[in-house]
């Protein structure tokens, strides 16, 4: 096995970066800017916390491509013939695809709602009863996204934790029989 150094250190701290930058922004940015006076400081404040993020958080997810890539690399040979590491890697590989879409479709949804801040809100995700149906409609799905990306990266991480489990040469060794 190649030394991975450098490949799991750029995907596991880039999944770290991912799972707590969206939970510090649920939790942080979100009640932060939920707690403005102003009802229409409430989704400005939050989105351009948000804004301030998404560069961190899409140099996070090539950061985490590059690595996943290199682990990939230096592993083929194992997780060809170990059992279960295989799958483990495709299915995180599936989920990561997905938290990302999520992740980027809730900045899209972000775009939207800083377009219509002037309309204030409750909070970052919670709308007002006069909001437009757009600005309700997108604040709606984000508050379902808050908590669904730090659910989706978090179990990225731990996928990633299993795979470490697989790399102990005693799991290793049981892998490879329990193969052929």
């Amino acid at each position: 096995m190649a030394n991975s150094l450098l490949s799991r250190s750029l995907h596991d701290l880039s999944a770290a970066a991912w799972f707590g930058g969206s939970l510090m922004g649920a939790i942080g940015v979100n009640g932060a800017a939920a707690a403005a006076k102003d009802p229409a400081e409430r989704t400005r404040l939050s989105t351009v916390g948000w804004g301030k993020w998404t560069p961190v958080l899409v140099g996070a997810f090539a950061a985490h491509g590059v690595g996943g890539v290199g682990l990939i690399l230096d592993n083929k040979g194992r997780l060809a013939g170990q059992k279960g590491a295989g799958t483990n890697t495709v299915v995180k590989g599936a989920l990561t695809v997905v938290g990302m879409g999520l992740s980027l479709y809730s900045g899209v949804l972000g775009s939207k709602i800083a377009k219509h801040a002037d309309q204030g809100a409750v909070g970052a995700t919670e709308p007002r009863s006069n909001a437009s149906s757009e600005l309700k409609s997108a604040q709606l799905q984000l508050k379902a996204l808050q908590w669904v990306i730090p659910v989706v990266s978090g179990t990225v991480i731990v996928l990633g934790a299993q795979q470490g489990e697989q790399q102990r040469p005693t799991n290793v060794t049981k892998g490879l029989f329990k193969r052929r």
